[in-house]
């Protein structure tokens, strides 16, 4: 059998190959984009005849990591607004920042620098919403990321849209775009309830449906999110979606920091993904989302890094730590959220909030091949008792050696090979500087 690359030798953890804590010596073997064959190294086949062979010994075989929240272009805000509270963040740095200075050629090279950044720590898929989001969808095609992209929605003049009323035809004009690209999977991204009107919304969410994609909204991020909607509404944020009409299986609600126990039915009844940012949540001191309780109702659950002006990093095996790190302090029991399930969370779980469940996610025959080789050949790696535990307690994004996207190797040795990183540093730089100097 002809394929065009072979991985051998790596230590695998695949869905059919015993204890699913314990990896063991396998390989994998990618044809047209998508997994072939894979096992342990006692069934590969003599026939087998690769084009390109990856010697994976002293690495681990993973399925890539799956960023279920960004704002990519938001690396040019890396730091400019740290230690404030979300809305003083939003309202007197972030928003006038995005006025200023948010054009496609910023959203492009900050895009592309994201796409760096997150190829070299192991995430392969990410969904990201923005404004110009065709212009990053570009610079992340161009860099071989695969991305759920979407539009960004909201009731203000925004960048690209100058005028609200033509926010959703704008959004419609991306989504046919991208439609039937093999890397890039178009959706929509309303701000959040407090930005965006109920008609808004509504019309937003029926374009999603009818184009059969993911519809996104931040939601019940802080405590003064929900004080507000209850003032305006007189329902919580979750409440007033579902009253809408626009909790679905197709819906991805960001944050969901700040929901009681009849909010968490409802999502669960509805069949909506959730998508927890724990870092940003604590660098805003936003709070904590009931990860533990999504859980125990069989909620679909993803990470994200969200932004780096809230997160000021995209490494998702930070994310993966925090999370499970801060479920158990804030409830006080170190058995909560145990290690297997946040990398879940990481990778199958981010792939079903995606709607990519059949796609990604997993190192399974017929599934993309998205794969990362993480170096075990470290202190801090070293012994390796039970696969999950160590990546989601010891690893981090710098010890992903190779990356492998759509079966096309983006990275190896740690050495992007489809990004020219001198260039990108230098061009979002040159950003930073104009927005340093003022108008």
């Amino acid at each position: 059998m002809n394929c065009d690359l072979l991985i051998k030798n790596g230590l695998l953890q695949t869905p059919d190959m015993g204890d699913p804590g314990r990896a063991l010596p396998g390989f994998v073997a990618i044809r047209d984009g998508l997994i072939s064959a894979c096992g342990p190294m006692a069934a590969l086949a003599d026939g087998i005849r690769p084009a390109v062979t990856i010697d994976a010994a002293g690495g681990l075989v993973l399925p890539g990591l799956i960023n279920c929240h960004n704002h990519a272009a938001m690396t040019l805000f890396r730091g400019l607004a740290d230690d404030l509270p979300l809305l003083t963040w939003l309202h007197d740095h972030i928003f006038p920042a995005e006025a200023r200075f948010v054009t496609p050629e910023m959203v492009y090279w900050c895009g592309k620098l994201a796409a760096a950044e997150m190829i070299l720590s192991g995430t392969t898929t990410v969904a990201d919403g923005y404004f110009f989001e065709d212009d990053c969808a570009r610079a992340f095609r161009e860099a071989g990321l695969r991305a759920v992209a979407a539009q960004g929605v909201i009731d203000f003049p925004a960048p690209g849209v100058p005028d609200p009323a033509d926010n959703i035809r704008h959004g419609a004009r991306f989504i046919d775009k991208w439609r039937g690209d093999d890397l890039i999977t178009p959706a929509i991204f309303c701000h959040s309830p407090y930005t965006c009107s109920a008609q808004t919304i509504t019309q937003a969410k029926e374009l999603a449906r009818q184009v059969d994609c993911c519809f996104f909204i931040h939601l019940a991020e802080t405590e003064h999110e929900v004080a507000q909607s209850y003032q305006r509404h007189h329902l919580s944020p979750v409440r007033y979606l579902e009253q809408l009409g626009v909790l679905d299986q197709g819906t991805v609600l960001i944050h969901c920091v700040w929901l009681d126990d009849d909010d968490i039915g409802i999502i669960k009844e509805s069949g909506a993904g959730v998508v927890s940012c724990s870092q940003s949540n604590m660098k805003l001191a936003a709070g904590m989302a009931p990860l533990d309780k999504f859980v125990e109702n069989d909620i679909p659950v993803g990470l994200g890094t969200d932004s780096c002006a809230s997160n000021n990093k995209l490494d998702m095996f930070r994310e993966m730590t925090f999370a499970a790190k801060l479920a158990k302090v804030n409830r006080l029991d170190p058995t909560l959220l145990p290690a297997g399930k946040v990398v879940k969370m990481a990778t199958t779980g981010g792939a079903a909030v995606l709607g990519l469940a059949d796609k990604i996610g997993q190192l399974t025959v017929g599934r993309s091949a998205d794969i990362i080789i993480v170096d075990l050949l470290k202190p801090h790696l070293t012994p390796m008792y039970e696969t999950d535990s160590l990546l989601v307690y010891a690893a981090s994004g710098s010890d992903v050696r190779t990356s492998i996207i759509n079966g096309r190797l983006v990275m190896d040795n740690h050495e992007l090979l489809t990004i020219d990183l001198p260039e990108v540093i230098g061009k979002v730089n040159e950003l930073a500087r104009r927005l340093r100097s003022g108008p």
